[in-house]
């Protein structure tokens, strides 16, 4: 059975407890990602290239081991991983073919910079004058006629 000071005693180190959890800082902390996630064509040509080129080289250390080894395995094995290194080879260029690909049909316009930099002035130049016009049309112009506030 506790006594009271033994409760006194757990209870206080519940409480100490408690306080030490408010002070840290959260397991959790959102970051902004630094980069734009993949778009899903090119996402998937990755996932897929990863696990080709991950299954060629599991594939390929399985033939050296059975060279070493003097393996009737590892003839078939060697010509096997020729083949997988093709296709790994074609998995990456897909990788680098759907992600220009994508860029071409969705991506950003490009544009040769001394193109764009004209065209941004002319924009300017046009919202400069709107702004100038409506600004205009405001103000009284003249000293004499319907307009005029005040007599000299």
């Amino acid at each position: 059975m506790m006594g009271t000071a033994e409760r006194h005693r757990e209870s206080g180190g519940e409480q100490q407890h408690r306080e030490m959890a408010d002070q840290r800082p959260p397991l959790w902390v959102e970051e902004p990602a630094r980069r734009r996630r993949l778009p899903d064509p090119v996402r998937t040509a990755a996932v897929r290239a990863v696990i080709i080129v991950a299954l060629t080289l599991v594939q390929a250390m399985v033939a050296f081991l059975a060279a070493l080894a003097g393996s009737w395995l590892s003839f078939p094995m060697v010509l096997s991983s020729v083949a997988s290194t093709v296709v790994a080879t074609w998995g990456v260029l897909d990788v680098w073919v759907t992600r220009q690909v994508w860029n071409q049909r969705n991506g950003v316009v490009s544009m040769p910079s001394s193109t764009a930099r004209r065209l941004r002035r002319e924009r300017r130049r046009a919202r400069r004058e709107t702004r100038a016009l409506a600004r205009g049309k405001g103000r009284i112009h003249g000293r004499s006629g319907p307009g005029q506030l005040s007599h000299p």
